[in-house]
């Protein structure tokens, strides 16, 4: 049996530059791997056989894990069947690459437990096949994003901070937002360069005067449930707060203790909370 984890990501800046001529976007974005993980359980069994903890989540084709098997099959050829199991903790369609963890988290258990000896490159490679995020999410740590995400250039951040994530709970579909966007608009853009540095410098201030994601402006169009819990933070004096991905998932760092409590008895206790780090 292989335990791996398979942690969220966060974007500490998120960018869109312009659409290509495929329909992809073109991004400039910084992401971050955080505490909060699901947790992908592998077993040797004659067929393939995914369950899930979460019932809201298909177990067939539909599931980006099984299509991350079920590619690495055709690749390689491996006709071995194997028994795969999550356990849930991120949350669904929320802006923290939940899917694609856990589609990465498979291609990496399946290269151990199959011995395929596939590198990480190799295994990045395949990912970007499944997803924009699953290469980082082989990747891990801190880095910034270019090409439609796959394009990876290591950060090496000295900055370690505690975050409060909350979700609402409402869906938000990634194609709905990118749908939403057009090069024209005059978006608030994250100074990428400037958040990279303050990545590199440790410098928690310089980050979040930085910090910006282009998406807040075009999801809250849809969802302003949103702008309410971004205000709810700004209420406990947490202005430096941000949205991750296209949503809805929005995240304060290092808030004061003495704030935490008071903050998530005031938000609906149908929202996801989680104290995690980085």
């Amino acid at each position: 049996m292989i335990i791996l984890e398979a942690p969220a990501k966060i974007n500490l800046a998120l960018d869109i530059l312009h659409k290509r001529s495929d329909g992809y976007h073109e991004i400039d974005s910084v992401m971050q791997t955080i505490r909060l993980a699901d947790q992908v359980t592998f077993e040797y069994n004659p067929q393939f056989e995914l369950t899930c903890s979460d019932g809201r989540l298909p177990i067939d084709q539909r599931n980006l894990a099984w299509r991350a098997a079920e590619l690495l099959q055709q690749v390689t050829g491996v006709s071995q069947g194997v028994k795969i199991h999550i356990l849930k903790n991120i949350p669904i369609a929320a802006g923290l690459a939940g899917g694609s963890a856990d589609a990465a988290a498979v291609l990496t258990g399946l290269n151990q437990l199959w011995e395929l000896n596939l590198s990480t490159e190799e295994l990045m490679n395949l990912g970007v096949r499944l997803g924009a995020d699953v290469p980082f999410c082989i990747h891990k740590g801190t880095a910034r994003a270019g090409g439609i995400g796959e394009k990876l250039t290591a950060i090496r951040s000295q900055l370690h901070a505690d975050l409060l994530l909350v979700t609402p709970n409402v869906e938000v579909s990634t194609a709905l937002a990118y749908n939403r966007f057009q090069a024209a608009e005059a978006l608030q853009r994250p100074q990428v360069g400037r958040v990279v540095e303050a990545l590199e410098s440790g410098n928690i201030e310089q980050l979040t005067q930085a910090w910006g994601n282009v998406f807040e402006e075009l999801t809250v169009i849809d969802f302003p449930v949103i702008s309410q819990l971004k205000k709810i933070f700004c209420q406990f004096g947490l202005k430096a707060n941000l949205m991750s991905g296209s949503g809805p998932s929005v995240f304060t760092l290092n808030p004061p203790t003495a704030l935490i409590e008071p903050l998530c008895k005031a938000l609906p206790p149908q929202w996801f909370q989680c104290l995690t780090s980085f």
